[in-house]
C-alpha cells in the first residue's frame, strides 16, 4: 500500500472507530437506574431541555427542593448519643416505633406494643431519622443533577454518601444488627430491616450520577463494596434471615432491597432468584379476593395495603432488568399484581369506603406511585385522571410528572 493511501486508510479506520466508540458511549450513557425507567427519564430530560410547559412547574419545584437539600448535612451514624450494645457508634441503631413503656411494671420493661401509634422516644435515636432523610435528599439531588446538569447537586450528593457510607471516621457498618430494638426484649430484630428500604432509592440515585465528575470510580467501587457486604449480611445473619421469612410487607420490602443491591453489583443470577422468590411471596400473601390478609390485621390497614403493594411494584419494575416478568405473572393460586391493584383501586380513589381498621386518616398521596405504574403496566385509563383529581392544585407540581411518561 502506498504511503498516501495508507495514511488515508488509517484515517478512515480511526474515524470509524472513534464514531463507533462515541456511539457506544451514547448508547451506554443512559442513567443506571432500576426502580425508575431510564427511557422515560431520558425522554423527560429532552422535554425539559425543550422547555415543555407541562413539566415546568414540577421541574422548578425539584430544583427548589434540591437547593434546600444543598443546605442539609452531611450527617453520620456516629453522631448519636446512644451507644449500641456493640459499643461501636458505627453500628446503626433504632427503636421499634410502635412499642411503649409497660404501664404494669415499675421500670417500664418490657416495652409493649401499640400498633400504629409511634412512641416519640424513637426520635432520640437519630440514625432512624438520618438514614431515610439521607436517601431522600440524595435522590432529590441526583434527579436535579440529572435533569439540569448542574454539578453542585452531584457534588453534595456525593459528599452526603461519602460521609455516611465511605469515610473511615464516620461510615456506617454494613449491618442492621440493632434495628428496631424493643427495650426489655431484644437489642435488635429482623423487623428493623424495614428501616433500610430507602436504599432502593439510593441505588437509583447513584445511577443518576453516572458520568458526573463528582462521582468517581472510587466512589462507585466503594458503594459496590458496601452494598456487597450489606447484602451478604442480609442473607447470612440471623436477623437478616428472620426478615427473609417475614410473611407480610416486611418480606416484600426485604426482597425489594436485596434486588436493588443485586442489580447494582451486577449479580443477575441472584436477581433472577429474588424475583422468583417475590412471586412466591405474592402467591402466599394475596388472598382469593385480592386482599393482603396480614395487612388487614393492622390498625392502619389501608396504609399497609398500599405499602406492601409499593414494595411489590418496585420489585416488578426492577425485574424488567432480569429474565423474569412480575408485572404480568399469575401465580399458581391465581395471585397477580393486577388483581391486587384492581381490588384496592376503588379505595385509593375514594370511590368506596374502606371497611377495615384505619385508626388515622389515610394519606392518599401514598397511592400515587401505584396509580402511575398501573396506568402504564395495566392500561388503567382513569388512573392519571383520578390521581390528578386527588392531587388538586398540586397536580402540575408533582415530582411524579418527571418520573413517568
Amino acid at each position: 500500500m502506498k504511503p498516501v493511501k495508507k495514511i488515508l486508510f488509517l484515517f478512515f479506520v480511526s474515524s470509524f472507530m472513534a464514531c463507533s466508540v462515541s456511539k457506544a458511549y451514547m448508547q451506554n450513557n443512559e442513567p443506571a437506574v432500576f426502580a425508575l425507567d431510564a427511557t422515560t427519564l431520558e425522554n423527560n430530560k429532552r422535554r425539559i431541555n425543550a422547555n415543555d410547559p407541562e413539566l415546568s412547574a414540577s421541574y422548578k419545584l425539584l430544583l427548589k427542593d434540591a437547593d434546600k437539600a444543598l443546605l442539609w448535612g452531611p450527617v453520620s451514624v456516629t453522631e448519636k448519643k446512644n451507644v449500641p450494645p456493640s459499643g461501636d457508634k458505627h453500628d446503626y441503631m433504632s427503636l421499634a416505633p410502635y412499642h411503649w413503656p409497660n404501664p404494669a411494671t415499675k421500670d417500664g420493661l418490657p416495652y409493649v406494643r401499640k400498633d400504629g401509634q409511634t412512641n416519640p422516644e424513637v426520635k432520640e435515636y437519630k440514625d432512624k431519622e438520618y438514614m431515610p432523610k439521607l436517601c431522600g435528599e440524595v435522590h432529590t439531588l441526583a434527579l436535579a443533577y440529572y435533569f439540569s446538569g448542574e454539578r453542585k447537586y452531584a457534588d453534595h450528593a456525593a459528599k452526603l454518601m461519602q460521609v455516611w457510607f465511605l469515610d473511615t471516621a464516620t461510615r456506617m457498618n454494613p449491618n442492621l444488627n440493632y434495628g428496631q430494638a424493643i427495650k426489655g426484649q431484644n437489642t435488635g430484630r429482623g423487623a428493623g430491616m424495614i428501616d433500610s428500604r430507602h436504599f432502593v432509592k439510593l441505588v437509583d440515585a447513584i445511577g443518576l450520577l453516572k458520568g458526573s465528575k463528582s462521582w468517581t470510580t472510587k466512589h462507585q467501587q466503594g458503594m459496590k463494596d458496601w452494598f456487597t457486604a450489606f447484602l451478604n449480611w442480609m442473607q447470612t445473619s440471623k436477623i437478616g434471615t428472620d426478615e427473609m421469612n417475614a410473611d407480610n410487607n416486611h418480606g416484600a420490602w426485604y426482597d425489594a432491597q436485596r434486588l436493588s443491591m443485586a442489580l447494582f453489583i451486577s449479580d443477575k443470577t441472584l436477581a433472577n432468584k429474588i424475583v422468583l422468590n417475590a412471586a412466591g411471596r405474592l402467591d402466599k400473601q394475596l388472598d382469593a379476593n385480592g386482599y393482603f390478609p396480614k395487612e388487614l390485621e393492622r390498625t392502619i390497614s389501608l396504609h399497609y395495603t398500599s405499602f406492601v403493594m409499593e414494595a411489590f411494584f418496585n420489585i416488578a419494575q426492577m425485574a424488567t432488568r432480569t429474565d423474569e416478568d412480575l408485572w404480568n405473572r399469575v401465580t399458581p393460586s391465581g395471585a397477580s399484581l393486577k388483581k391486587a391493584f384492581e381490588t384496592a383501586y376503588p379505595f385509593f380513589i375514594k370511590e368506596k369506603e374502606w371497611q377495615y381498621p384505619q385508626i388515622k386518616p389515610y394519606e392518599y398521596e401514598q397511592a400515587f406511585f401505584l396509580l402511575q405504574n398501573a396506568a402504564i403496566q395495566f392500561n388503567c385509563r382513569n388512573c392519571k385522571e383520578k390521581m390528578t383529581a386527588l392531587a388538586g392544585e398540586k397536580a402540575n407540581r408533582l415530582r411524579a410528572n418527571l418520573l413517568y411518561p
